[in-house]
């Protein structure tokens, strides 16, 4: 009996000779000394083993998945193999240096490309504003073709292959990607995998009982199993529907973990992964350089459980990221998990998503500016947020998506806060239900029968601009210098540089009326970037100050790489960390000066360069700090 190693081997020997079948004897020869396939079968005897290790975690003995296998590794090779020479060209260069986006060079942006630049040639004429402003990384929000009207902001995908028809072509996006290329700027669009929209052609095909596409959706004749499975599910949209799921016309059941028009794929059919794997590679060969990866807790479903976070997930992803490393591996992944902190870093790895959002660090920025309170948020950066080597945090203020508050009760109760209690605390206060809030926020999701809610909101919204708060402009400042400084790479919100506030025209469109979400996706002002270069205005306050710490950030080696080392300023208003042995960053995050004493200074260097203002500040005496000042140190020299 063969081993599992020997059966590997094995399928890995009949995987090659298959491909190779496929080619007359002449062209065979010509094929087996091509650099192209000298290449793919080396990435093939690297990755391959790995790839079928995960898929045995998922499938077991499944008789399909080696036909699966077969076909998948078949479509590999075309994909490499017709990839471009500048691709194959980065895939090297990726392979050779894995720690590319923990440079310190690195500052992404993220825009819905309608919103901000009208359509996919307007990105391209953006170009040089993403230049002048510092970007290496540009995340397009969800472009690929999605049903006309409510399409949860893009995450409905009808196809994979073709791009929303306002944006333009499949052919513009691959244009827009190798412009942004040569400006030295990394492309980033997002992979939705957990659902296809209900106009999916396989769901389509799926419903009609298509025999190619059976059992490509959970589909369920009445309530008995969806029943069964919701008395352990968690309500992701409870306004859209109660539980995972939702009836079609004809009465059955369909899983919909969040908008009816959102159906769930069935990963427990291997010819789903496969017919995902090849969307994957079609992408990958437009240049994108990120793909970032959709609800990624949610893929595996299994009785009795939340059906998020289970072991088969992690699984996919790592089989998914072993198919990328044999036909694209330029490619990397992005984890968007918004789940317990425990959970969140068991999706990052090398071999499975190698960068990850840090959505605890973001709502703790947001709950340290409302306590005034440092404690959590360094708290977070002592003990969850290093990570493994060669991986990243993408750290934002805000993103497309609701704040939630994702603090673990176990991390508050610490300090002898009530989660709870805290939850409801921060959701009055940042939709302005709470005496003295500076924030003008709206309410997500706000669900009576749990008590949870989360914020909607622009940056300028939530720290006090719509009101105007004369310490907003300094709060919007502070919040960025958080994520420009504290390892991985910064991710900012185009439009949040220059100040926009929240948009509640959406209120006037049925088709968004019901998602306040749209509240901070409003259109590029252009009045407000007319303003950026005048002082005088907060549009350019906001935009001068954040272009200061972007220089700064991209011409300093210590805030490269992703280690941290907090440092106790012994005051619980003031939060310290230090970088590389090299930057000590120091934030006020109160309306008061504040006081770090000499004796807390002490093994500090007698005077430092503040690399921000250029200004030398004593450190052998009492640092005062004013209101929401930041201070980045020069503490090397």
């Amino acid at each position: 009996m063969l081993t599992q190693a020997q059966q590997i081997d094995l399928t890995l020997y009949n995987v090659q000779n298959q491909i190779l079948a496929g080619y007359t004897p002449v062209k065979r020869e010509t094929v087996e000394k091509s650099r192209d396939w000298k290449k793919f079968t080396e990435r093939l005897h690297a990755h391959f083993p790995k790839l079928m290790w995960e898929l045995n975690n998922v499938y077991g003995t499944n008789e399909a998945v080696l036909p699966m296998v077969q076909q998948l590794m078949q479509m590999a090779w075309e994909s490499y193999s017709s990839r471009s020479a500048a691709l194959k060209k980065t895939d090297a260069a990726r392979e050779a240096e894995p720690d590319w986006m923990l440079s310190n060079k690195m500052v992404g942006g993220v825009c819905y490309v309608d919103l901000f630049a009208g359509d996919l040639r307007g990105i391209i004429d953006q170009i040089p504003y993403f230049k002048e402003l510092g970007l290496t990384y540009l995340h397009l929000m969800p472009l690929f073709k999605c049903p006309e009207g409510n399409s949860d902001g893009g995450y409905a995908v009808s196809s994979y292959r073709e791009v929303m028809p306002h944006l333009g072509s499949i052919d513009d996006l691959r244009d827009v990607i190798a412009e942004l290329h040569k400006a030295g700027i990394a492309a980033v669009v997002d992979f939705i995998f957990n659902h296809t929209s209900n106009e999916h052609e396989w769901a389509q095909k799926c419903v009609a009982g298509d025999p190619m596409f059976d059992n490509f959706y959970y589909i369920f004749p009445d309530r008995w199993m969806p029943d069964q499975y919701d008395r352990t599910l968690r309500e992701i949209f409870p306004d859209q529907h109660p539980g995972g799921f939702s009836q079609l016309p004809d009465g059955r059941w369909i899983w919909t973990t969040f908008n009816s028009f959102q159906w769930d794929l069935n990963y427990s059919n291997p010819w789903v992964f496969r017919a995902m794997a090849g969307e994957m590679m079609f992408i990958a060969n437009l240049g994108v350089d990120v793909l970032r990866m959709d609800a990624v807790a949610f893929i595996w479903k299994q009785m009795g459980t939340s059906c998020e976070n289970l072991p088969q997930a992690h699984a996919l992803i790592r089989a998914f990221n072993a198919v990328m490393r044999i036909a694209a591996p330029a490619v990397f992944f992005k984890s968007e998990a918004i789940v317990h902190p425990d959970f969140v870093v068991q999706y990052i790895a090398q071999n499975e998503c190698q960068l990850s959002y840090n959505p605890l660090q973001m709502a703790l920025l947001w709950n340290t500016l409302a306590t005034r309170e440092t404690n959590l948020l360094q708290q977070a950066l002592t003990f969850r947020h290093n990570l493994p080597e060669h991986t990243a945090w993408v750290n934002y203020v805000r993103c497309h998506d609701d704040i939630g508050w994702t603090f673990a009760d176990e991390d508050s109760a610490y300090f002898g806060i009530h989660g709870f209690n805290h939850r409801q605390f921060l959701n009055r206060f940042y939709v302005n239900r709470f005496e003295g809030s500076f924030a003008r926020g709206v309410p997500f999701q706000d669900n009576p029968a749990t008590g949870d809610c989360r914020i909607s909101g622009t940056c300028a919204s939530l720290t006090g601009l719509e009101q105007g708060d004369p310490y907003a402009v300094a709060r919007i400042l502070l919040l960025h210098s958080i994520i420009l400084s504290t390892g991985g790479l910064p991710l900012i919100y185009l439009g949040d540089e220059v100040g926009m506030l929240n948009d509640m025209s959406y209120l006037n469109d049925p088709d968004k009326k019901d998602d306040s979400r749209w509240a901070h996706r409003p259109a590029r002002d252009e009045s407000l970037y007319a303003q950026r270069s005048n002082p005088d205005t907060s549009a350019g306050q906001i935009y001068q100050g954040l272009r200061r710490m972007i220089e700064v950030r991209q011409n300093t080696d210590a805030l490269g790489g992703g280690g941290l080392t907090i440092f106790d300023a012994r005051n619980p208003h003031v939060l310290g960390y230090i970088r590389n042995n090299a930057l000590l960053a120091l934030a006020n995050f109160t309306e008061s000066e504040q006081t770090v004493s000499a004796v807390t200074l002490s093994a500090m260097p007698a005077q430092a360069r503040d690399l921000i203002s250029g200004a030398t500040i004593a450190l052998d005496t009492d640092l005062v700090l004013q209101p929401y000042q930041v201070l980045w140190l020069d503490i090397a020299a």
